[in-house]
Formats: structure tokens, C-alpha cells, sequence
């Protein structure tokens, strides 16, 4: 089991366009592509602007302060969450700053997706990533998996129940949705004060934030927006000293068909992002 205690004096500018700083909450094995992943606090220090584009890898977003831009398809709203999936194009983002108000955050996860193209280091260098920030990388063909999905998904956690989780006094949930054939899951975790809850899963890792209250995880203490790793087989007991929300992605293992996809694009890109428009991408 992993598990981060927020630090906020730990956001650093590690995003190639030089406008958002990164806090790593918690971060995969590089090593292992199909089951990499990194997640992320990310905060808008300046005004950010993206073009159209789209990714070899899946992404999950909460924004925690202030909204975020989808271009074409509207707003992410602070408290919404919003799944991007493998190959889908979104964008152009444009998030100014915003005077008298506080600097966007957002929780960002990023992991490798059905498609099987697993998921490299990322743009950023991320902890001990050797490799320089700005460092240009060589430009090759790489395979792109098409879109499962027309377009992003937005959630808005407000309209879902809480319902009670059975065996469990004290604690309900919301389950958010199953997608992909990976069927990776999203969910958030309401423990009242006093009460106990286990996370378990024979197959699934469980990349868990805290988004309030506090409490403690199999004896270590966590507050707000502490980040917590269960593997598969791995138990996570959570009692909350006070209400505690936990917000819960859950990863089974990636299956491959038998027969290889076909759906993929080939295009030339310097990694795991293609822009619409590849002179977009300069940095």
C-alpha cells in the first residue's frame, strides 16, 4: 500500500507549456506500461491555454477549485468529474487566470487504457524521471486507438444517491459509472464520523483520494487530499475521525483480445499526444 499525506508546499512548474504546477499525489510503475499510471494535483499558474488534441492514454479529472475548459463540449464544473477517454480529441482548452479569484486545481489521473498501447512517463518528468522537461523528443509513427466514445464524459456527483453500503454501518456510495472492457470503475465513499469501512478487491488496484474529513487507513492517519494505493488482494480499512469522503478510481487488469484490434490510427507524433493541428504542439 502507497499512501501520500497532501504536502502543499510540493507543487513544482513540471508541465511542458510552463503554466501549471504538479504535485505528485501518487505515481505507477514505468516499468510496466499496462499498469503505469500518475496522479496529480495540477494548478493553473498562469493563463493556460491547449489546441485540440487527444491521447494514447485515459484520463480522469476533478476539478477541486474553480472550472475547467472542454472547448467544444462546454465546462467541467468544480465538483464534476470528467472521463477522457483513450483517443478521444477535446479541446481547444482556454482557463485564464482569473482576478480576485483563486488559482484552477484539478485532480488529474492518467493510466493506460483497453487499447492495450499501455502508458509511458507523460510529458512531465515527474519524480525521478531522468528525462529534461523541455528536452524535444524524436518524432516516429505510433499508434493511436480510435474513440470508444463520442466525446467526453461529464458527471456531476450532485445529482447522484448516496446509498447505504451493505455490512457497513455508517457508510454509503456513489457509483459513478463501469467503462471500457478494462470496466475500470469510479465511485466515492462516505464514512461518517467513528464509523469503519474496508476497500477490497481480488483483481482491481484502487487509487483513492480523500476529498474531506479525516480519519485514518490501516493505521495511518490521512486528511484532505491524501492519496492512498491498495494493489489487487490488498485490504485498505478506513475509520473516519470525522465524516470522510473518499473518491475511489478502481483498476482491474487490462485483457487483450485474442484476435489483435484494428483500431487504431498511425500517425507521427514525438509521444502519447497527436494535436490536431501538429504545429500546435511546439512548445
Amino acid at each position: 500500500m502507497k499512501i501520500t499525506v497532501y504536502d502543499e508546499n510540493a507543487f513544482s512548474m513540471d508541465h511542458p507549456r510552463g503554466t501549471v504546477s504538479f504535485n505528485y499525489l501518487l505515481m505507477g510503475d514505468r516499468s510496466k506500461p499496462l499498469e503505469n499510471y500518475r496522479y496529480i494535483l495540477g494548478r493553473n499558474e498562469a493563463d493556460f491555454v491547449m489546441p485540440r488534441h487527444r491521447h494514447t492514454f485515459e484520463q480522469v479529472r476533478l476539478p477541486i477549485v474553480g472550472d475547467m475548459n472542454v472547448g467544444e463540449q462546454g465546462i467541467l464544473h468544480e465538483g464534476e468529474i470528467g472521463y477522457f477517454p483513450e483517443g478521444q480529441t477535446y479541446g481547444p482548452q482556454n482557463d485564464p487566470l482569473e482576478p480576485g479569484k483563486p488559482n484552477r486545481v484539478q485532480l488529474v489521473l492518467q493510466f493506460a487504457g483497453a487499447s492495450g498501447l499501455g502508458m509511458g512517463a507523460g510529458r512531465g518528468r515527474g519524480p525521478g524521471n531522468p528525462e529534461a522537461q523541455h528536452e524535444r523528443r524524436e518524432r516516429r509513427p505510433n499508434k493511436f486507438p480510435r474513440a470508444r466514445y463520442q466525446g467526453v464524459i461529464k458527471m456531476d456527483p450532485a445529482r447522484f444517491n448516496w446509498l447505504p453500503v451493505p455490512g457497513s454501518e455508517g457508510v454509503e456510495r456513489k457509483f459513478f459509472g463501469s467503462f471500457s472492457e478494462r470496466a475500470f470503475w469510479i465511485d466515492m465513499i462516505k464514512i461518517e464520523a467513528g464509523a469503519t469501512w474496508t476497500s477490497s478487491s481480488q483483481d482491481a488496484r484502487r487509487l483513492t483520494v480523500v476529498l474531506s474529513g479525516s480519519g485514518s487507513v490501516s493505521g495511518t492517519e490521512i486528511a484532505e487530499l491524501g492519496a492512498i494505493e491498495a494493489d489487487p488482494g490488498e485490504d485498505a480499512h478506513y475509520t473516519a475521525e470525522n465524516e470522510m469522503v473518499l473518491y475511489t478510481v478502481g483498476l482491474p487488469p487490462i485483457q487483450l483480445p485474442a484476435a489483435p484490434s484494428d483500431q487504431f490510427d498511425e500517425v507521427t507524433t514525438d509521444g502519447g499526444i497527436q494535436f490536431e493541428n501538429p504545429a500546435d504542439g511546439r512548445e
